[in-house]
């Protein structure tokens, strides 16, 4: 593409479009769907390997003295070793990986631009992967995957809410979209990644991750003439005069976001716990035999996400039958639904502990219900939050609120590292009932959250949000 074309296509861009092209929602939605798809096959995948990995191999027969720096990383965590050491790693990356969208942000509102943030969080992201594939690595891998993810994360969500306009009430619909890419990646993930890594070698795992980041960066640069013409490129110098202001009006609504963080933070908890403490309760426990064969334990993570995949889609189309007929209830109101369905999931994983008898492994009907009750309460809280972020953020600071967001990921994450170790110190249905606590304190904390402070989200709401298309 010349540079007068290149121009003309941006020009283009800037003027408000009515593109339905893809399931109803503009094209470039699709690109930034399966862009995020393949980006969490290889998360995910990863993800869904880290903590048996550390568990079953890394942390056995002294392999750990391998790795580089890996003594003094470990003193940070007070002498811990075994399980509750695997976990608080895991509890540290995962908490490191929503930590660092803040940092993405800012680069790409004030100096490289979504589009190129992106693309150097996805190269990152790749080399992560690949260093993985090497023991000596393992640090370094997990460093360059944080950075690389807080370069993606909050730059490529922040495009999704930018293709409408302020007014368009697809938004919401379109990060369900977006959520349905995502737990595609993460379906296939453990099939292929977790397979690979259980059965054949740790490292063919990791391996496989890396080539799937490497294809979700060739979908991305695919779909660049299909993004909002403002991701294309960093914001120049001499453009700061006219760019957007943040208002003094902009403040209630940024604070009433910042508020809802650590109420996000302690609903999370019981959700992202199926990737740490979860998974080694699954791989000693668990009857996983199928008709003779084991099954990989990280297929766990697949039934999670095919079951999660299949209730963002019902629920979706369930609201959209609703709306219809009735009023369709605002963002608190379904965060709150799935709050009491979280409460469910937990007490379904209480009720496995609670049923096993001595010297028995848990079948998997209690597993497979909590998968279910819980993977409702996700189509309820984790899209519809983020596209409350999206529908709010003033567009000053629009990828910075977006990374704002993920801090909720960061407590939240930490929070799973640091008591996901008390499960081989604790009575099982104690853990889980804790986790049930921990639904019930945040689901209580959003309905207080919808009496006191729905007024200054309907008055943000009907200004320009966030996301303004172009």
């Amino acid at each position: 593409m010349t540079v007068g074309e290149a121009n003309e296509a941006v020009a283009a861009m800037e003027k408000p479009v009515e593109d339905r092209s893809f399931l109803g929602h503009p094209k470039g939605l699709g690109y930034l769907a399966f862009t995020e798809a393949w980006e969490r096959f290889s998360f995910y995948g990863m993800q869904a390997l880290l903590v048996l990995y550390m568990v079953n191999y890394l942390l056995l027969d002294g392999r750990e003295e391998g790795v580089i720096l890996f003594e003094p990383f470990s003193r940070l965590f007070g002498g811990i070793e075994g399980q509750a050491l695997a976990s608080a790693i895991f509890g540290t990356y995962a908490a490191s990986v929503y930590l660092t969208p803040i940092l993405g942000g800012y680069l790409a509102d004030r100096f490289l631009g979504k589009r190129r943030t992106v693309l150097l969080g996805a190269v990152t992201m790749a080399l992560g992967h690949f260093l993985m594939a090497f023991e000596a690595s393992f640090l370094f891998a997990l460093a360059c995957l944080v950075l690389g993810s807080g370069m993606f994360k909050g730059n490529i969500a922040s495009q999704v809410g930018a293709l409408y306009k302020p007014e368009d009430l697809r938004r919401a619909d379109a990060f369900q979209i977006f959520y349905l890419g995502i737990n595609a990646g993460v379906i296939a993930s453990p099939l292929i990644v977790g397979t690979l890594g259980e059965t054949v070698g740790w490292h063919w795992g990791f391996g496989a991750a890396g080539i799937g980041m490497l294809i979700g960066l060739v979908i991305y640069v695919a779909g660049q003439k299909h993004l909002p013409a403002e991701h294309f490129a960093p914001q120049r110098k001499k453009d700061a005069a006219a760019a957007p202001k943040l208002r003094r009006e902009d403040w209630p609504a940024v604070i009433a976001l910042i508020l809802l963080i650590p109420v996000m933070a302690i609903a999370i908890v019981p959700n992202n716990q199926i990737f740490n403490a979860y998974l080694v309760w699954g791989d000693q426990q668990f009857d996983l035999n199928f008709f003779g064969t084991q099954l990989p334990t990280t297929w766990l993570v697949t039934l999670d996400a095919v079951v999660s995949v299949s209730f963002l889609a019902l629920v979706a189309i369930f609201y959209r039958w609703y709306g219809k007929h009735w009023r369709e209830p605002d963002e608190i109101t379904k965060i709150v639904i799935g709050s009491v369905f979280s409460i469910g999931g937990m007490l379904c994983l209480f009720m496995a502990a609670a049923t096993q008898g001595e010297g028995e492994k848990i079948g998997l009907f209690w597993p497979v219900t909590f998968h279910i009750v819980n993977s409702i309460g996700f189509a309820h809280m984790l899209p519809i939050s983020l596209a409350l972020f999206a529908k709010l953020a003033p567009k000053a600071i629009n990828a910075t609120v977006i990374g704002l967001y993920y801090i909720a990921f960061f407590i939240g994450n930490s929070l799973v590292g640091w008591i996901g170790g008390w499960y081989e110190t604790m009575p099982t249905t104690n853990f889980w009932l804790m986790h049930a606590g921990f639904a019930v304190v945040s689901g209580a904390v959003f309905v207080l959250f919808k009496l006191f402070a729905s007024q200054i989200l309907t008055k943000a709401g009907a200004e320009e949000p966030s996301g303004v298309p172009v």
